[in-house]
């Protein structure tokens, strides 16, 4: 078997598992996983446009506008006046960012759990590895 093959079967192998774990864990705090990408998103980069969420998690902006509609309804994002008029930027409310970092730390002991024996230096690489990947996917027509 060709090397990059091992690599995606492994890759496909890692990620269900992760999902499906990671789906449980954020249900323990009534949130969805589209849900918490965006209070990522919001927490790391203050403020965002639907565009650039839609952008950034690589899905339509109508999936976004459904996903942003519930965490408005939840309180957890606002809306921040923009000096373009037709493009509305969010933020996290203050309990946006009480809830995210609640959150936080239930899946900051779950990735140390699962990141256990792999040296800082390990996951760097594969940050980079991943992120070289993702370029290629993104920036090429197959």
């Amino acid at each position: 078997m060709k090397t990059s093959q091992r690599f995606f079967h492994q890759l496909l192998m890692l990620y269900r598992p992760f999902e499906n774990r990671l789906v449980l864990l954020l249900s323990k705090h009534n949130i969805q996983r589209a849900q918490m990408s965006i209070l990522y998103y919001l927490f790391n980069f203050d403020t965002a446009t639907l565009v650039e969420l839609s952008s950034y998690q690589g899905v339509e902006k109508p999936t976004i506008t459904r996903t942003v509609h519930q965490l408005k309804e939840l309180g957890y994002i606002e809306q921040v006046p923009s000096q373009d008029k037709r493009e509305k930027r969010i933020q996290l409310s203050d309990l946006g960012r009480k809830v995210y970092k609640e959150v936080r730390v239930t899946l900051d002991q779950f990735e140390e759990n699962i990141l256990e024996g792999i040296s800082e230096a390990e996951q760097l690489e594969a940050i980079r590895v991943m992120s070289e990947i993702r370029n290629n996917l993104i920036g090429k027509s197959f």
